[in-house]
């Protein structure tokens, strides 16, 4: 799921090679921690935060064809 995720945001973002994106695992959920210079920020939220929501909808469906839950979040 990191990868993918990894593969998604990289491709959106501005400054590539900034991204740091940290995996929590627990029993039943996974916590994805997405970290990006500032100006890539506004970017991969995107209007109304649109574009995360995406990314979102695609980490959850692939989660759940795991058997899993997955969670994404963007720290400042």
């Amino acid at each position: 799921m990191k990868e993918f995720v990894s593969y998604i945001v990289r491709s959106l973002a501005e400054y590539p090679d900034e991204i740091a994106l940290t995996e929590v695992v627990g029993k039943q959920t996974t916590i994805l921690e997405l970290r990006c210079h500032p100006k890539d920020i506004g970017r991969l939220i995107g209007r109304s935060g649109k574009t995360i929501a995406a990314v979102r909808t695609l980490l959850s469906n692939l989660a759940a064809k795991q058997g899993r839950r997955a969670v994404l979040e963007v720290a400042e």
